[in-house]
């Protein structure tokens, strides 16, 4: 063997290979910021602002996966690797992939359907399966909640699509509910007034559709009123606390009295 000629055919071949690395490199790095520039170009385009933010979110990590998908097909061809070879790799390990990770694509699937069918929007106060918080983010796996005690909670979309979703953020306004209960033989028309006055009174309390007061209940120890207000969404915790407050203080003030559990027992003789 001529050694000169090997040390010709090595050095080629260690050229040929560097100048694959030095393109691949470059390719990764232009592809990376083509992409990081495609993306912002997305974000600021007229399509973006007028669609939903829930559903851009949504739509801009399915196209920066997908571009970052073309990058490193690029990238494989440039190395010298047969497509043939590649692609079909890529659908035998599709296949494997697709039985171990059927979680995730349950989840893939969810974020279609939270795209789609929109039950919720960034910013909306949700409760998903008994989670409730603030929608953060959605993305193409997960939803991230911001609970009140300022806790992150992040729930795959597969599970999210197959609970119960109550959105209280939807409707511009939402009713408090709250309860009361007073002893046995107070005056129910007093107590009625005394509720209604208490909720009128309030600045934050909507005058339509009007509060709404009525004994609801004839418990075991209490008669148990039913005040029910109508508020602004954002509105709802305070009006809550503040009339609890508010009541309390004046069944105080009335000396209507707020029973405890009670028990009568009789003896046979």
């Amino acid at each position: 063997m001529d050694w000169n000629v090997f040390m010709n055919g090595l050095l080629d071949t260690a050229k040929n290979i560097a100048l694959k690395l030095l393109a691949a490199v470059l390719v990764l790095i232009i592809g990376r910021i083509v992409i990081k520039w495609a993306v912002k170009l997305i974000k600021k385009s007229k399509f973006a602002q007028k669609t939903d933010e829930t559903v851009m979110r949504v739509l801009l990590n399915f196209v920066n996966a997908g571009l970052y998908v073309v990058l490193i097909v690029s990238i494989i061809g440039i190395l010298g690797v047969p497509m043939a070879s590649v692609i079909a790799v890529i659908a035998s390990a599709g296949v494997a992939i697709g039985l171990a990770l059927q979680g995730a694509l349950s989840n893939l699937a969810g974020g279609i359907m939270i795209m789609i069918l929109r039950p919720f929007h960034i910013g909306n106060f949700v409760d998903i399966g008994g989670n409730s918080g603030t929608v953060k983010d959605v993305g193409i796996f997960y939803t991230v909640l911001n609970t009140t005690d300022n806790k992150v909670i992040t729930i795959p979309n597969g599970t999210v699509m197959g609970e119960e979703i109550i959105n209280y953020s939807s409707n511009d306004t939402r009713r408090v509910d709250l309860v009361f209960s007073v002893a046995y033989g107070t005056d129910v028309e007093k107590v009625k007034n005394l509720l209604l006055e208490a909720a009128r009174a309030h600045e934050l309390v909507l005058d339509d559709p009007a509060p709404f007061a009525r004994l609801t209940k004839q418990n075991e120890s209490s008669l148990d009123f039913t005040l029910r207000v109508w508020v602004k969404n954002d509105d709802y915790w305070t009006v809550n606390f503040d009339l609890l407050e508010a009541i309390n203080d004046h069944f105080i003030e009335e000396d209507i009295e707020i029973p405890f559990n009670q028990l009568d027992v009789h003896i046979a003789k």
